[in-house]
């Protein structure tokens, strides 16, 4: 497998962004090796946060939660996903499948740093993804907070705005994320902020992993991924432990996906449940305080 790698001096002195780099070589599925960046700030010692970004983002993302969860006594590990961030970008579209990404992730965050009962904190693919991870290894996880993201099973044909989205994604001949992650956000974001999200992609080539992902959400029944996924969702309608929804009120693509978790998860019984008001899909640049603040009450209130 090909891949490229971003040149570090993409990510010189990012505005917001002053966390320390760590790396983990990972089976590329293919004969060969993969970089994966992750951040991993606070204490060693501490009680563990995942999060994980989707498609554009990268762990950029969470620069405004990652201060406040700290400050709790936190340790938040944040992985970029393969072909996000600061992680190797495979260069053909082909390269990229949802088997793989779960299974990139299951060797670099799970496997290598042996995680136990961490929060699992995921949005957008984050979430599709992760909670891939959470239903293959449930022992090692004391809850789930998701928002703007689902765990599809490709029964439920989707919307006309996503497979729009899905077009664009694949045939734009430019694909400006940057601009695509401010568009997607109620706060406006600064120019460094936006060329912080440009950071990872030096041009298009770079790029083939974000412009694929649209086309690898389970959209109908016969997608490879849907066994897998329906397997995890077997996991989630016995999962008791607490489990809580906090999806946005401006997010026309995600609107309504807490609803089956609500409906079929036991563990989401009772918890507090909340619809940050004012955000966006990227909620983690319009809400951050409220959504750290959700995670510390969570890890807190057991």
């Amino acid at each position: 497998m090909q891949s490229l790698r971003t040149p570090d001096e993409r990510f010189a002195d990012l505005d917001g962004y002053p966390f320390s780099p760590n790396y983990v070589d990972v089976d590329d599925q293919d004969g060969g090796s993969l970089r994966v960046h992750y951040l991993d700030e606070g204490p060693a010692d501490g009680p563990v946060v995942l999060c994980m970004h989707g498609e554009p983002s990268w762990s950029y993302l969470y620069r405004k939660m990652i201060p406040p969860l700290v400050e709790a006594g936190m340790r938040v590990i944040a992985p970029d996903l393969v072909g996000f961030g600061k992680s190797d970008k495979p260069s053909e579209k082909s390269d990229y499948t949802y088997e793989r990404h779960v299974a990139w992730m299951q060797e670099a965050i799970i496997d290598h740093l042996d995680l136990t009962d961490a929060t699992f904190f995921g949005q957008d693919w984050g979430g599709l993804v992760g909670l891939r991870l959470v239903a293959e290894n449930p022992d090692r996880f004391a809850r789930v907070i998701i928002g703007n993201t689902g765990l599809p099973s490709g029964d439920q044909p989707p919307s006309d705005a996503f497979m729009q989205w899905q077009k664009f994604s694949k045939e734009s001949p430019v694909f400006p994320i940057g601009f695509l992650l401010n568009s997607a956000t109620i706060t406006e974001l600064s120019e460094a902020e936006v060329a912080a999200y440009d950071a990872p992609f030096p041009d298009e080539t770079y790029k083939e992993g974000a412009r694929i992902f649209p086309s690898l959400v389970p959209t109908s029944p016969d997608d490879p991924a849907v066994p897998a996924n329906k397997a995890a969702w077997e996991v989630f309608k016995a999962w008791e432990k607490p489990l809580i929804c906090c999806f946005s009120d401006s997010d026309p693509v995600t609107a309504g996906g807490d609803k089956p978790f609500m409906a079929l998860v036991p563990g989401a019984a009772g918890q507090p449940h909340v619809t940050i008001e004012n955000a966006h899909h990227f909620f983690q640049e319009d809400a951050a305080p409220q959504l750290a603040q959700i995670v510390i009450d969570a890890v807190g209130a057991e």
